[in-house]
């Protein structure tokens, strides 16, 4: 079994998409379970339906998932897990103040050293406990020794026991820490692999930790994908409001910092040769730059008649007419406003406007002509215009623009438009 792990406490990004990405082509490939586990134990954080947000961004981007599990509703397990633990004198109660804490932190910071719990609580007499009525955390007893792990990515590491430390699995309010819900909810779950960025990498050996603490013996891999840079434009939605392709972006983001054998592709295609072996143990950067020219790739290769539906039409003509501007254009929302100012009421220059009055009129009164040529040379001789006094006209009067592709291969995908075009 694989999961992806996301919080609704904000946007999706980039990188979290990226993890989705590589868990779900994993699970294809091992014929495993793939599940969307919702981290909401944060309640005050949680923002209104970001998970829904999180769940149909997914679908959005082809990603199938057998169910979606909320990690809220396992908290009786967490607690559970937790007093077994105390029970078994492998958790303790903390009754150390959060300033008392920040103290100890402060000090450790003066004197340049890793800040690390004391024990100060793990051996209190039982009595002192049970009379205690100051609130209290539950932490974990530290490791006796050092704990080592082999990611796929990252090869063997080796955690020492002051980075472990008697860590906090339990807060206050009885709501589990973030590792302790993690690691318990791996274990409900029955998670074989866990693949994520590697600023969870000081997580692991605490999960791994709590794991043994309660007597887990499966073994659960790990894979820590190295961090993602980008240049602030690492929103999802962000990348979909401006008119990247779900396809587009999952091709980038498979291929970032990895070794592919083709550079455009789909998921389909990726399920069938990648391997966390070829990434890059180093950070990749993220480049818009690199997005758009894969973006152009995947609507060039969009069928015609669906590439027209993202500029407001359902005609292959204009499909058509939106890859000869990927000249210029590199996502839908950009040929939708190439199209647009085709289709709107032009704003003519001054010194072409007497000769576009004059066009229009010949236009207007023209027969339908197959072929440009013919066009060109019928409303020409009609009009008496010629050279750039005509040329120029004419591309403002049909493309709304000065400049842009040749006139004549618009004019194949536009023909039969030419009555609404010029008005």
């Amino acid at each position: 079994m694989l999961r992806f792990a996301a919080s609704p406490t904000g946007d999706m990004h980039i990188g979290d998409l990226r993890v989705a990405l590589f868990n779900y082509i994993v699970s294809k490939q091992k014929s495993e379970d793939f599940i969307v586990r919702i981290e909401d134990t944060d309640k005050e954080n949680n923002i209104e339906g970001k998970d829904q947000e999180i769940v149909d961004l997914l679908g959005l981007f082809g990603i199938e998932y057998s169910q979606v599990i909320y990690q809220s509703e396992s908290v009786r397990f967490h607690s559970a897990m937790a007093l077994q633990l105390v029970h078994e004198k492998r958790a303790f109660s903390c009754f150390c103040s959060s300033n008392w804490i920040d103290k100890k932190k402060e000090e450790a910071k003066k004197n340049k050293k890793a800040y690390s719990y004391d024990d100060a609580c793990r051996n209190l007499p039982n009595e002192l406990v049970i009379d205690n009525m100051s609130p209290f955390t539950i932490r974990l007893s530290r490791p006796e020794k050092d704990i080592a792990l082999s990611d796929l990515i990252k090869g063997d590491i080796s955690f020492d026991v002051d980075a472990v430390d008697s860590f906090v699995i339990m807060n206050q309010n009885k709501t589990p820490k973030y590792n302790f819900a993690c690691a318990v909810d791996d274990m409900l779950n029955d998670i074989s692999l866990v693949i994520r960025n590697e600023e969870h990498l000081n997580n692991t050996p605490k999960q791994a930790h709590i794991r043994a603490s309660l007597g887990y013996e499966k073994e659960i891999q790990y894979a820590h994908i190295p961090t993602l840079l980008n240049d602030g434009t690492s929103n999802v939605k962000w990348l979909l409001e401006e008119g990247f392709l779900p396809s587009a972006i999952s091709n980038y983001l498979i291929s970032i910092g990895n070794t592919t054998p083709q550079e455009i592709f789909n998921i389909e295609d990726a399920i069938e040769w990648f391997s966390l072996d070829n990434l890059s143990k180093s950070p990749a950067r993220f480049s818009l730059d690199t997005l758009r020219d894969i973006n152009k790739a995947h609507l060039n290769n969009m069928e015609a008649t669906e590439l027209s539906r993202y500029v407001g039409f359902a005609d292959a003509n204009i499909g058509e007419l939106a890859k000869v501007y990927l000249e210029e254009a590199s996502t839908t929302k950009e040929l939708k406003s190439k199209i647009e100012s085709i289709f709107s009421v032009k704003e003519i220059p001054k010194e072409f406007e007497e000769a576009a009055e004059l066009i229009t009129k010949t236009i207007k009164g023209a027969p339908h002509f197959k072929e440009y040529d013919e066009f060109q040379s019928y409303i020409m001789k009609k009009s008496g215009l010629k050279d750039e006094n005509f040329s120029q006209a004419l591309r403002c009067l049909l493309t709304g623009a000065q400049d842009g592709p040749d006139i004549a291969e618009i004019y194949k995908y536009i023909k039969n438009y030419i009555g609404e075009i010029v008005k």
